[in-house]
């Protein structure tokens, strides 16, 4: 029931270049069903390669696990770390702790289609360069100021301090 009314709204958001111009036309209350659609939307393009624990009910948020790609030897971790290298802001990892490997993934309601599609696909890259190409996975970020930190040591000797 889900895919199909996912499948009709998404017919519906076609016909308009923003999520943003849909949301002007629309009363408060069809805001928050945007969040639902766009989470809806993103479970079901992801859900093929990324694990769902809790497929159903989702509202502006939903939780993929990592784990198919860590026995692929890619952490959730990693993956975040890897999405800062495609612009995206790192998605809440390892929350909630009752999923091994989580990523909360909550788009707002004015994130078009393209975006969307855009994460999706950057995602699902990811996930194939865990094949090709995992020891880039592991090095990442590389384009962002700050490189990849030594978390044990960052968690044990915390600085709170950036100087360049």
């Amino acid at each position: 029931a889900i895919k199909l009314l996912v499948n009709k709204i998404i017919k519906l958001r076609k016909q308009t270049e923003k999520a943003a111009s849909i949301a002007n036309a629309l009363p408060f209350c069809s805001l928050s069903n945007l969040n639902k659609l766009n989470a809806n939307y993103l479970k079901l393009r992801l859900e093929e390669k990324y694990h769902i624990p809790y497929s159903e009910g989702t509202l502006h948020e939903f939780v993929i696990s990592g784990t198919k790609q860590k026995e692929r030897g890619i952490r959730v971790l990693d993956i975040a770390k890897s999405l800062l290298d495609y612009g995206y802001h790192a998605p809440t990892v390892y929350f909630p702790i009752n999923v091994p490997e989580a990523m909360m993934i909550e788009p707002t309601e004015s994130e078009t289609k393209q975006t969307l599609d855009n994460f999706a696909d950057t995602l699902l890259e990811i996930d194939e360069r865990i094949d090709s190409e995992p020891n880039s996975l592991l090095d990442a970020p590389v384009t962002t100021p700050v490189k990849r930190l030594d978390e044990t040591k960052a968690n044990r000797e915390p600085n709170l301090r950036w100087q360049p």
